[in-house]
């Protein structure tokens, strides 16, 4: 096999032209220590976990409110779960919100707040994988290592020119990168963070800016001219869509039916409005909530639809909407009652919030 042009660099200055510009433009980011000191693990797992799935911009108000309600691991693992899916509400992948408490429980109880200093031990931990470990080894302990997120796997795409498809590439990505990161020494913890920054400001998706960039000369597509075609990607499959039905159920004294979903289920343990199973083709199954059980005054009416986007699936949810006598209501342990008031405080998911915004703006048409 032809070897790649990567493996002809001159490491050491391709570190120090990279390094050279982080020091100058690095981003300013909540989690991120300030200049010449050390990052604090906590805050470097933390913010890890919220930007999976999720961009910088989104994830700065969650981890400032985290930060301030759970300044440290101990907080955090005495924190009931409801408490934490409530204040992760709206950034999704509501499992690493699970995980995190869980992860967060065994460091304060087995590890008496420290966290552990080698990714074979921290890949032990609930929700932390090998990006993520290999994050906080070298960012927060300042320990080589060879992280590779998405903006490293599309800046060695284009150094390389590499024409096999993610995520096929991903070994000889990381091959790669562990020539970039080898004899680092103490800048351990920058140069993840310089790539990351590089991605994030310079070799972006689209229109790349390699007129400024500090490692134009090493980079294979930009002497090619191509750069926009790297990193390339499968083709995706559709995705399928599911259908259910979602019910606005109103007490006489305008109370909202809420409920707890389980955890085996999408958004498991989260606070969300009554309904059917989500099923692929139909939604004939009333589910954990069939709404005759409640005796409403008169047949629930469609309201409407909303749509919502999970990863592997659509989802269309018939909303409908009930107004049922108190003395009709038999709770299940999992159920209870809120004032349309209060609402808000619940912490719902993005799709019930959009269930929500639709029922009351069909209370307001009604009146």
């Amino acid at each position: 096999m032809k070897k790649s042009h990567v493996f002809e660099w001159n490491t050491k200055d391709f570190q120090k032209e990279l390094l050279k510009w982080y020091d100058k433009y690095r981003r300013e980011l909540p989690w991120r220590a300030p200049k010449g000191r050390k990052a604090h693990p906590y805050h470097v797992w933390l913010s890890e976990i919220m930007l999976q799935q999720t961009t910088v911009p989104a994830v700065k108000s969650y981890f400032e409110k985290f930060t301030e309600l759970y300044p440290d691991i101990h907080h955090l693992a005495q924190a009931p779960e409801e408490d934490i899916l409530k204040h992760w509400a709206g950034l999704g992948y509501y499992a690493r919100a699970r995980n995190l408490h869980k992860c967060a429980k065994i460091i304060s109880e087995v590890y008496g707040g420290n966290f552990p200093k080698t990714e074979i031990d921290l890949k032990k931990l609930p929700g932390i994988g090998d990006y993520t470990a290999s994050a906080i080894i070298a960012i927060a302990f300042n320990k080589e290592a060879v992280v590779v997120d998405g903006n490293v796997e599309r800046i060695i795409a284009r150094l390389a020119r590499i024409r096999e498809p993610l995520p096929k590439s991903k070994a000889i990505i990381k091959t790669i990168a562990a020539s970039i990161y080898e004899d680092i020494g103490k800048k351990a913890s920058d140069l993840p963070q310089s790539l990351m920054d590089l991605g994030s400001m310079v070799c972006t998706p689209k229109s790349p800016k390699c007129n400024i960039c500090p490692i134009s000369y090493f980079c294979e597509a930009k002497n090619h001219k191509d750069q926009e075609k790297y990193p390339v990607k499968a083709i995706k499959e559709a995705k399928p869509t599911r259908i259910g039905d979602v019910y606005w159920i109103e007490t006489t004294k305008g109370e909202i039916l809420i409920e707890k979903r389980s955890t085996n289920r999408m958004l498991g343990g989260m606070m969300a409005l009554p309904g059917t199973d989500w099923d692929k083709n139909n939604a004939e199954s009333m589910g954990s909530s069939d709404i005759s059980l409640f005796k409403p005054d008169k047949k629930p009416s469609l309201i409407g639809e909303v749509r919502h986007s999970f990863t592997h699936f659509h989802l269309i949810l018939n909303v409908h909407k009930a107004r049922v006598p108190i003395k009709n209501l038999i709770l299940k342990e999992n159920q209870r009652l809120i004032c349309i008031k209060d609402i808000d405080e619940l912490g719902f998911p993005s799709l019930y919030k959009k269930v929500v915004k639709l029922a009351i703006s069909a209370e307001d048409k009604d009146e």
